[in-house]
């Protein structure tokens, strides 16, 4: 959800999470819970990004399924058992590309909207 006057919802891009969710895991570089990355990227966008259950654990999945994260059981700092994911070395190569095309597509976007 967007902050300050117009509060409309906030919607992201196709791809955009499965991005976020990588970067967020290559910032920490530890394993993180689900609620954990969530927390992450909301706090890091000052709230303007929210990710919600039903569209994190899935994309979450999807990652697991191509082999860019890998998912443990494990215990938290709270002492709660939780899957906790963590990037793969080819997470890492996915996530250069996609913050490279990210970049571009922003780029020219900025381009249209800003134009000299």
């Amino acid at each position: 959800m967007l902050k300050g006057r117009s509060q409309k919802k906030s919607e992201m891009m196709p791809g955009t999470l499965e991005l976020l969710i990588l970067k967020t895991l290559d910032w920490h570089g530890e394993p993180l819970h689900g609620y954990g990355i969530a927390r992450h990227i909301r706090r890091v966008s000052d709230d303007v990004l929210r990710v919600e259950e039903g569209s994190l654990y899935p994309a979450l999945q999807r990652l697991a399924v191509k082999g860019w994260v890998k998912a443990e059981w494990g215990v938290t700092n709270n002492n709660r058992r939780a899957r906790l994911y963590q990037l793969t070395p080819a997470g890492r190569k996915e996530l250069a590309q996609e913050v490279a095309d990210f970049e571009r597509l922003l780029e020219a976007i900025l381009r249209v909207v800003r134009p000299a």
